[in-house]
């Protein structure tokens, strides 16, 4: 299955490989599906992009697996109008959206001086589709709180997604004052996940209030607490019941993001009061 080639989607790998860790050579690069989101882009447009750019010599990379076996029925890919690039991808062997994922991986890479020019003048005249955003952008704003912090968590579980909500939002409010929490809650009366299993029907503010009686009663009573950076995720770290692969930065990150896009600009400033150093920095990132 042939690939068209976008600006859009090189520059982003480009910059990903570039910024992650340029001091020791090849590496592996965190990519994830966030990155890409509303980009729609297939595992196999992902993985022909860098094949390209690795052809090109604009990236030095590695990858596992036979991805050229029986070339004879895979097309050439398509660059620009009317030209043809002297590239093929893994064969497609009847796979519904093209090369079979199991038959490449990637696995490290680096941007090479020829890479780091093209970045450079994509970055001083960025890709149009860039600008413009994705060009399929998926309307978060319409989607229930926890199906985000699934997607930007990269989480399989909508049960984990509650979960980490809670332990977040509960240390978000041993920060602040019972009054600026008060006024959190009374911005997020909204579903948090429309379904029909009774453990997940809570508004976001019952999440943000705990749906633990007791817990929720205390946090109202008592004054807040002090605590640095390095706490707070330790208490994610502990207490969130994290998968292995997911960092607590993440995820706090994912709950912080999908938050935000509840709140009123009054409130996410008022928030970001309270918070300590390098978390102030992910809610303001986020």
């Amino acid at each position: 299955m042939p690939i068209s080639l976008r600006e859009d989607v090189m520059y982003i790998l480009l910059k990903k490989i570039d910024e992650s860790d340029r001091k020791n050579g090849k590496h592996g690069v965190p990519f994830e599906r966030t990155d890409f989101t509303g980009r729609n882009l297939t595992l196999s447009d992902f993985l022909g992009h860098l094949d390209y750019l690795n052809q090109q010599r604009y990236i030095d990379a590695d990858f596992s697996g036979n991805a050229y076996a029986n070339q004879e029925d895979v097309p050439d890919v398509l660059g620009g109008e009317g030209e043809r690039v002297n590239f093929r991808v893994a064969n497609t062997l009847g796979a519904p959206d093209g090369p079979l994922p199991h038959l490449i991986r990637f696995e490290r890479a680096e941007t090479t001086d020829k890479g780091r020019k093209m970045l450079e003048k994509m970055e001083a005249n960025k890709p149009e589709a860039l600008l413009k955003g994705p060009t399929n952008p998926i309307a978060t704003k319409n989607m229930p709180f926890l199906e985000k912090v699934l997607l930007k968590g990269e989480l399989e579980d909508i049960f984990d997604a509650r979960d980490i909500a809670e332990v977040i939002f509960r240390t978000m409010r041993d920060l602040m004052t019972t009054a600026a929490s008060e006024r959190v809650a009374g911005e997020l009366h909204k579903p948090a996940e429309p379904t029909q299993d009774k453990a997940l029907q809570d508004e976001i503010s019952d999440l943000w209030q705990d749906t633990n009686p007791i817990v929720s009663f205390l946090s109202r009573v008592r004054p807040p607490l002090k605590f640095d950076d390095e706490t707070f995720l330790f208490r994610i770290r502990q207490e969130g019941g994290l998968p292995p692969n997911l960092a607590p930065e993440r995820a706090v990150k994912a709950v912080f993001s999908a938050t935000k896009e509840e709140l009123s600009s009054e409130r996410i400033s008022e928030i970001a009061g309270f918070l300590p150093g390098k978390i102030k920095e992910l809610w303001e990132q986020a």
